[in-house]
């Protein structure tokens, strides 16, 4: 008799099968934590049916790791190999998944290897496997890291399709059926050209849902807000951010709850959707290099929230500049098979020729400030503040949020 195997039933999959030696990785402590943090952080205040985990976006990963690995053809122990680090590939996430990597001082990949390393999951692999090797192919390295975390890598595919499942958002719908069977591995994982045409939805998708979803307007300020205070419970040392990992979203909030001034009322507001309102936006198409706006540095968007603060007589910490985050969309790089030559996706690609230069088109630099104190900013002029790039005077300039037509 073969192995006996374990189902779970997914919301996106259907039946997903389990061997014992997954199941008991499952089992750990630092897995199922998991279950216990939102793969979109805060986004259920906006998107309420936004409640899914890393939990079921790890084993869904783990399931296409493992159609993808029979699609190449890969040899029974790398199979394992792969299922293994996709279902371990997220372990080091801090609570509410990356709204709270956007404080920490290092990525999340850094407290994966650490917890791979350091806890119980060790134990339970180094029954089967080299842990190097895992840590190896979770950081997308050797012949099999493409696989779990690479351009059209695997947790890609799932957190699409799981998000856009979730929040109610078609854009994250990708034919990830046809993506895998035209995907094959050689030196690197490369497209059959009869995949262009997924892989051009798949880059879509994903263009579309973060003005959508990952980078809405509304998400951005409550990750700020979010953001600010758990800044300060690492800084007052509440927290140690190298322990990050053996905390979940309930534990945070909990702590929030608890604690007074500043930290208690910014939970307060979270918890009665009470936020802050952009007082000023201005879309980085505006300017001639918007490039350069990605240049601008955590301590020089401080130090103008403490300027504008002390002109507008407002408490700096109530006062948050924010520029959207945008992804550099590695997949434009994936190599296309054609007549046994490789070439760039964007080179075979009109449509994402066209993205790439798109790409500025939507994200902006906010500035974001309690209700109340919003109507302080209608002359507002970001430039007397931050040194920006220079203006496109043939485009829109900043604005008062009330006057905006573009979003």
């Amino acid at each position: 008799m073969g192995e006996k195997k374990k189902f779970i039933r997914d919301s996106v999959y259907g039946d997903i099968s389990f061997n014992e030696f997954e199941t008991n990785l499952m089992d750990q402590p630092s897995f199922q934590r998991l279950r216990r943090i939102k793969q979109l952080g805060l986004i259920n205040l906006i998107f309420p049916g936004a409640n899914h985990t890393r939990f079921e976006h790890s084993i869904g990963t783990m399931y296409l790791a493992s159609r993808l690995s029979e699609e190449l053809e890969l040899e029974e122990d790398d199979v394992g190999l792969v299922k293994t680090a996709a279902l371990l590939h997220d372990l080091g996430h801090g609570p509410f998944s990356h709204v709270s990597e956007g404080v920490l001082s290092f990525p999340h990949e850094e407290l994966t290897k650490y917890v791979i390393k350091n806890t119980s999951i060790r134990d339970v692999l180094e029954e089967k496997y080299d842990v190097n090797k895992i840590i190896e192919i979770i950081n997308g390295e050797g012949s099999l890291g493409p696989i779990v975390s690479g351009e059209l890598d695997v947790d890609r595919m799932d957190y699409l399709l799981r998000d856009s499942h979730y929040t109610g958002v078609a854009y994250g719908v990708i034919d990830y059926e046809r993506l895998i069977s035209n995907l094959k591995l050689e030196k690197t994982l490369t497209l059959d050209l009869k995949g262009v045409q997924a892989a051009e939805g798949a880059l879509v998708s994903r263009y579309f849902m973060y003005p959508s979803v990952y980078q809405h307007h509304t998400t951005r300020i409550v990750n700020s807000m979010f953001r600010r205070i758990l800044k300060r419970l690492i800084d007052n040392n509440t927290i140690n951010e190298k322990e990050i990992y053996k905390y979940d979203d309930t534990d945070i909030i909990s702590i929030c709850r608890q604690s007074d001034g500043f930290i208690k009322d910014i939970i307060t507001r979270l918890d009665n959707r009470n936020f802050f309102k952009r007082a000023f936006t201005m879309r980085l198409e505006n300017f001639k290099n918007p490039e350069k706006i990605y240049k601008i540095t955590q301590d020089q968007l401080r130090k103008a929230e403490e300027e504008i603060a002390e002109y507008y007589n407002l408490d700096k910490d109530y006062v948050i500049l924010n520029i959207a985050e945008y992804p550099r969309f590695d997949e434009m790089k994936t190599q296309v098979s054609v007549d046994k030559k490789l070439y760039p996706l964007n080179e075979i690609s009109n449509i994402i020729g066209a993205l790439s230069k798109a790409r500025f088109n939507i994200p902006d630099i906010s500035l974001y400030v309690p209700k109340e104190d919003k109507e302080k900013f209608k002359k507002f002029k970001i430039n007397n503040f931050l040194d920006l790039p220079e203006i496109d005077k043939d485009k829109h300039h900043g604005i008062h949020y009330d006057q905006l037509k573009l979003f």
